[in-house]
């Protein structure tokens, strides 16, 4: 299974000059750089409002590139009644933002 949805980054790619594409992909590898880190700080100094916050910006910015899986994590992660722990979520974040990453790279040099 795909880490993206290929209408999404499809479409991106299609209708996008491939420099263009390939910012948007470095803009939101940096900000996931940012986002992830952000996640594992207000984890480890229980700040919720930081962590969904963060887990917020990083649902938006995945989805807005058709990252599904990873913003589907990061929605989980928003939720306060969900029952994962963010030592049970972190990795799978960490993880899905890979695939993503390595994906979009993959799509921008088709």
């Amino acid at each position: 299974m795909s880490a993206l949805d290929p209408e999404i980054a499809g479409q991106l790619a299609e209708d996008l000059p491939p420099a263009v594409f390939r910012r948007i992909i470095a803009t939101f590898e940096t900000d996931l750089g940012r986002l992830t880190a952000e996640l594992q700080a207000c984890a480890v100094t229980a700040n919720a409002d930081g962590y969904q916050r963060a887990a917020h910006s990083l649902a938006g910015a995945a989805a807005a590139v058709g990252a599904i899986r990873l913003a589907s994590e990061a929605r989980l992660a928003m939720d306060p009644l969900q029952p994962e722990a963010p030592a049970t979520l972190l990795p799978r974040l960490s993880a899905e933002s890979r695939l993503a990453i390595a994906e979009l790279h993959s799509l921008a040099q088709a």
